[in-house]
């Protein structure tokens, strides 16, 4: 036992049920947190403000490593005292129980122990470990495709760009993913360490989650967590709501709670290197996470992929992206505050000299191309898609500098491109850029536009051709089609923008606007074209 206790995980919460009462006769609650005897207490305390220290070591000198090493500060047996020293104050009955309850559960799998104690993800029992002889190499991603040259030519480019290579890695694994995933920072974690205990506890006992662990393809333990809905017999309980968190985003905390609330069965994760999941959040790491989430809610929760629906927050809408692109059969896909491409994003925030450097790292080790998967989903499935953006998230100032307006017009641009004109593109960017509900609907009426007719001429096309993207309607328009359409005016190219506008407001089945002082919400669900379309059509109720 006494070696159990010394290399056991730390106890941070007893969960229990509404029905027990606590032993020391005070009022029954759902759950405790876990209280360290005096000497415990103060020694937890010391040993977390030595890990900040350690954080902030390792992030201010490289060199402090060697400094104590010669000075003898590491070495084995420093550990062993403190470990024995940690072991004596942890001689609590409480923790004692959890000890023996821990084996218990590694040897019979138990369930109702392992949800009962909050504890260290690495000591959860494993729930689905992906088969890594199927997959070394991990899932696939789009890649850029590589430049084709000569033999001579490909050794002497690469000779010149080497300096640009090794620049660009020290970058990525130095500061570079950590600008980029904040979440996985060790300082920021241990600042909202109270936060994520609480929100784990609130998932555990008040929605009845189960924590699991699953290990994907390149070895990372993914931490996750299940609300099942479907024994309580509502409609939206048999779908899955797969939630994927932003780059400070944990499922603790973050975007579960908004299909909680709407009585959906809900599955969040960690990406790598947060919380409780292990490894570093570069792309490939993303997608094989994401793989196996999917894995396990078809293989070991029993949904299908036609009852899942993805919902993702700011960057993980790459996961997002990749989960609907990799599996077509996925009934949705909802984007909140998510963006095309993050070139773009980096190129914004850098100096205009770096750019050959900032484009070589971003396309080698952060390629998160939002666009070209989405894109890519079409050429295999139409799905439901939900794009969310606020007015106001990339600032007040320019409505434009939104990204996820520029995924929308490219989705547009790829699913009609006969349509998306030059003409086209500025009258969608015009309405886009339109600040107030005024402004809007003074664009849309300034191209007097006829719903009806853009909406019958869409749906005959659907209904002749295969459903799937790209579309080619656009390309029979003559000049003298306009004279067929009440009200409307212009030339061949006025009747484009007509069609754009008409895709922006029917086609995508619903728009809706919620003015409040900040921010205000846009929303456009991207869908199929209904056989009767009222304008009421709602393909999600999540939102």
């Amino acid at each position: 036992m006494w070696l159990r206790c010394l290399f056991g995980p730390n106890l941070q919460r007893i969960h229990r049920s509404p029905d027990q009462t606590r032993t020391d006769g005070r009022l029954p609650r759902r759950g405790w947190n876990y209280q360290p005897r005096g000497l415990e207490r103060h020694t937890d305390s010391i040993l977390g403000w030595a890990s900040v220290l350690w954080s902030l070591s390792y992030y201010s000198s490289p060199l402090l490593l060697c400094y104590l090493y010669r000075k003898g500060k590491i070495q084995i047996q420093h550990h062993i005292t403190t470990n024995l020293f940690v072991y004596v104050l942890k001689l609590n009955p409480e923790y004692l129980q959890f000890i023996s309850i821990l084996e218990e559960t590694r040897k019979n799998h138990t369930p109702n122990s392992k949800v009962r104690w909050q504890q260290c993800h690495r000591n959860l029992p494993m729930e689905l470990c992906f088969n890594e002889k199927l997959s070394k190499g991990g899932v696939s991603l789009l890649r850029p495709e590589p430049k084709h040259r000569g033999a001579a030519d490909s050794v002497l480019n690469s000779v010149r760009t080497l300096p640009c290579h090794i620049l660009s890695y020290l970058i990525v694994h130095s500061f570079g993913r950590r600008m980029l995933y904040p979440g996985s920072v060790g300082l920021l974690q241990k600042a909202m360490r109270p936060m994520l205990q609480q929100g784990q506890a609130r998932l555990v006992e008040e929605y009845d989650g189960q924590r699991n662990k699953l290990v994907a393809c390149d070895g990372n333990e993914i931490d996750t967590m299940f609300v099942d809905r479907r024994k309580d017999g509502g409609r939206a309980g048999k779908t899955l709501v797969i939630c994927c968190e932003g780059n400070a985003g944990f499922y603790e905390v973050g975007c579960m709670n908004t299909p909680l609330e709407g009585g959906y069965s809900v599955l969040g994760w960690n990406h790598p290197g947060f919380g409780g999941s292990t490894g570093v959040p570069f792309p490939q790491n993303e997608a094989n996470a994401m793989d196996v989430v999917i894995q396990f809610a078809v293989h070991k929760l029993g949904f299908q992929l036609s009852d899942i629906i993805v919902y993702a927050w700011s960057i993980g809408g790459f996961t997002a992206s990749w989960a609907v692109m990799s599996y077509p059969e996925i009934r949705a896909l909802v984007l909140d505050a998510s963006f095309d491409d993050l070139l773009p994003l980096a190129l914004k925030v850098m100096p205009e000299s770096w750019r050959p450097l900032v484009t070589h790292t971003v396309r080698q080790y952060m390629n998160l191309n939002n666009d070209e998967q989405l894109c890519k989903l079409y050429e295999l499935h139409l799905n439901t898609f939900a794009l969310i953006s606020g007015t106001r998230d990339q600032g007040p100032e320019d409505i434009m500098s939104n990204r996820g307006n520029d995924l929308l017009l490219k989705l547009l641009q790829y699913r009609y491109p006969k349509v998306m004109t030059e003409d086209a593109l500025r009258a969608v960017r015009q309405w886009l850029a339109a600040g107030t509900q005024i402004e809007e609907e003074s664009v849309y009426t300034g191209y007097e536009v006829d719903d009806d007719w853009c909406l019958s001429v869409l749906q005959s096309y659907q209904t002749d051709r295969e459903p799937l993207f790209p579309w080619s309607v656009g390309t029979c328009f003559k000049h003298s089609s306009h004279a067929h359409v009440q009200n409307l005016k212009g030339s061949y190219d006025a009747a484009k923008k007509n069609i754009i506008l008409c895709i922006w407001c029917n086609e995508m089945c619903l728009w809706f606007k919620v003015q409040s002082d900040w921010p205000a919400i846009q929303c456009v669900v991207i869908g199929r074209i209904p056989q009767a379309c009222d304008g009421n059509v709602t393909p999600l109720t999540i939102l």
